[in-house]
């Protein structure tokens, strides 16, 4: 068994090998921190795995060393992305932080590489190292916001932050790019996971995917997007408000209003639990007004684009009933058809219900967002 670092290979081993979660974690124990450790000048640190969520894709680890600024080590294994993938990535959190976004700086190792390729028993890693942002994430504050101040700052803030990051997509001149939404978002795709079974699902995501072609494409509604933004990849600094991001694994080319389609989501969570429809709907307008000022104050979004909001929505759900499938798919498993979260996902598809249902008779405030018969 041979540890490299080095150039990448013209064909990536891991194409071919399949290696999993926990194979991956015995091996970055073993072999690969010994490794990185040198490349990152970590001696001295305290290197702690961070506990995985389900279907993760990465191996992540604090490094935390008295009297230095922690930091957080990213170990990628998947072969769906290729080195300049990574990179691509990379470069774009640089240039954010660059240029005053609010984000978690990426590292240059001792070779002045952002990211750094090791290989042990012909599989191929991709390791990066970050600033560890400030504060914590909400639901370690057990979603309880600064003492004192009205969660409508953090509202304001989390479209402000946003708002910033889409300004900055505008003049943004990629060394390496990453990749079209519509080039992993296709039908190709779609029918890769998707069993023919689902011939109604399918029908419905091609009806969708169409209609996001038709969109404009201008600079002002279409560039680099962070496609995950929620309240788990950014921690709040609870003594300013501030709200650092990170976590741009799925970071791509797409529509601007797909990361605010995500922010609409993200405060459903605020009032999921309120069984009248009518005040979920009032509450919801009076957050996303609130978004939209902070948003607002960074850069602009046109009007005919906010009226596409119920099809964006439409177009995460899509994007996460694929991540399901391709999940189970990944971790060799079949996929769990009494899942009641899928199904409410797959209801609200296949039957043109809007806004994830939230103001439906589908939605039932004592188990939000799952679905049975009723």
């Amino acid at each position: 068994m041979n540890i490299a670092v080095g150039e990448p290979s013209q064909q990536c081993l891991l194409e071919e090998i399949i290696i999993k979660f926990n194979e991956v974690v015995n091996i970055s124990n073993t072999h690969v921190l010994s490794v990185v450790t040198e490349l990152f000048h970590l001696e001295g640190y305290n290197i702690q795995l961070i506990p995985p969520h389900e279907g993760g894709r990465n191996v992540v680890y604090t490094c935390e060393q008295e009297g230095c600024e922690s930091l957080i080590l990213r170990v990628s294994f998947l072969s769906d992305r290729k080195r300049e993938d990574y990179v691509a990535e990379l470069e774009y959190v640089r240039y954010l932080f660059d240029h005053g976004g609010s984000v978690s700086n990426v590292m240059n190792s001792k070779n002045g590489h952002l990211l750094e390729e090791i290989t042990y028993d012909e599989h191929k890693f991709f390791v990066c190292l970050f600033n560890k942002a400030k504060g914590k994430l909400l639901v370690e504050n057990h979603y309880q916001y600064r003492e004192g101040v009205p969660l409508t700052e953090y509202y304001y803030n989390s479209g402000k932050v946003l708002g910033k990051m889409h300004q900055l997509s505008q003049s943004y001149v990629p060394v390496h790019s990453r990749h079209h939404f519509l080039d992993k978002y296709n039908m190709e795709h779609i029918e890769r996971l998707v069993p023919k079974s689902y011939s109604l699902l399918r029908n419905k995501m091609e009806e969708l995917l169409q209609a996001v072609k038709e969109l404009s494409s201008t600079q002002e509604t279409f560039g680099m997007i962070h496609f995950d933004y929620n309240d788990g990849n950014y921690s709040i600094d609870f003594d300013t408000g501030q709200i650092t991001v990170y976590d741009f694994d799925n970071s791509c080319y797409g529509w601007y209003m797909l990361d605010l389609a995500s922010l609409w989501m993200n405060g459903v969570g605020w009032v999921q639990f309120e069984p009248k429809a009518d005040k979920r709907k009032q509450f919801m307008d009076e957050y996303f007004q609130t978004v939209l000022a902070g948003y607002t104050s960074e850069t602009q979004i046109s009007g005919a684009m906010l009226e596409k909001l119920p099809l964006f929505i439409q177009v995460s759900l899509l994007e996460n009933i694929l991540d399901h499938f391709e999940v189970a798919q990944r971790e060799g498993e079949e996929l769990e058809e009494d899942d009641e979260v899928l199904l409410y996902l797959i209801k609200c598809l296949e039957e043109d219900i809007p806004l994830k249902g939230f103001f439906h008779d589908i939605y039932s405030s004592e188990a939000p967002f799952e679905y049975e018969e009723r």
